[in-house]
């Protein structure tokens, strides 16, 4: 399957079939110097995989985890990019889950102004989501993706066949993002959701495509989140206070995990009764313990405040969406409510 994204400027493709790593050779322009920018999560079989189709292959790990995504780690790139005498004519692959993907984009949008970025995800999420659309950013004093450009990539790949490795947990994680996308745009697709007992059941492949599809669509009339492309943020506003509320805790949750809960209270009553259905299927909380104030001064100092109001997705109807401004004090209030 290819979907295409049709950008006015830097248009590209997103091909999606089992075992392209393979064949990542005859997709991508890899006859010239290659950064693989990945991480220690990431079975090292991977990268040898495509470091073996590379003229001259180069490759950098980072620490698995949301804390690898700093500024440090990105001088640390375009450090190894000047020491291994990278040129505008050569390029950086990301392999691996959103951390790696955002990181290695936006190193490669910056060293000499920009060289060629490729995007091989291989997480549920990044497949899903972060790989689509040339978002690409890292964290600064203790807010998520603050510092960042709009850079897209050459090209994407996506393999299913990578995601054998991941755990439930991780493949769960994921799936929300789809789950977003599906209760905002497509109520078809969530209702496949809701036709499954267990997550293992669902026809992975369906369902990233469809997401990709929606969200390439979604891109293509917003590249640059001047409108419609915000509601992508759909339960991110305060899934983001709680996961950086607990990203130091000995309890932490995974991105997507709070993301679902954020969804759950930005919704009817009777749209968050379904999600919180999906969500136990696919063995997510709706709510959870963790330091209210902190999670409260995340998302009050988050990049969508505007003002002296928040600009939030809400969903009163699944398939459907409308863009609120939230005050505070409201959203303080509906993030009480996740509070387990």
């Amino acid at each position: 399957m290819i979907v295409k994204v049709n950008l006015p400027i830097n248009a590209y493709e997103i091909k999606i079939e089992r075992g392209v790593l393979s064949k990542a050779g005859k997709e991508l322009n890899l006859n010239r110097k290659v950064m693989i920018v990945t991480d220690d999560g990431v079975p090292s079989k991977y990268s040898e995989v495509l470091s073996a189709q590379c003229l001259n292959a180069s490759v950098f790990v980072l620490k698995q985890g949301e804390e690898s995504k700093n500024l440090d780690n990105f001088a640390a790139i375009e450090k190894a990019l000047l020491e291994n005498g990278f040129s505008r004519k050569d390029c950086v692959v990301a392999l691996g889950g959103g951390v790696v993907g955002d990181l290695a984009g936006f190193a490669a949008s910056c060293f000499m102004r920009g060289i060629d970025f490729y995007n091989i995800p291989t997480t549920v999420l990044s497949q899903v989501d972060s790989s689509v659309g040339g978002k690409t950013a890292v964290d600064f004093n203790g807010v998520k993706n603050i510092v960042g450009t709009f850079y897209q990539p050459k090209k994407v790949l996506i393999d299913p066949d990578v995601l054998n490795t991941l755990s439930d947990r991780q493949k769960a994680n994921g799936l929300v993002e789809a789950v977003k996308m599906a209760a905002t745009f497509d109520a078809e697709l969530f209702e496949e959701f809701e036709k499954v007992e267990r997550f293992e059941d669902l026809d992975i492949e369906y369902v990233i495509g469809k997401a990709i599809q929606l969200k390439a669509d979604v891109v293509e009339k917003d590249e640059k989140e001047a409108g419609l492309r915000k509601v992508l943020n759909f339960g991110h506003t305060l899934g983001h206070g709680v996961e950086a509320a607990l990203q130091n805790t000995d309890a932490p949750l995974l991105h997507g995990e709070c993301v679902g809960m954020g969804m759950t209270v930005m919704c009817d009553e009777d749209v968050k009764e379904r999600i919180v259905k999906i969500l136990d299927m696919l063995k997510i909380p709706s709510t959870y313990s963790f330091d209210f104030d902190e999670a409260l001064e995340a998302v009050t100092h988050d990049k969508k405040l505007n003002g002296k109001t928040i600009s939030t997705v809400y969903v009163s109807k699944i398939g459907t969406y409308e863009m609120i401004d939230m005050t505070p004090d409201e959203l303080a209030e509906r993030l009480r409510k996740l509070l387990g």
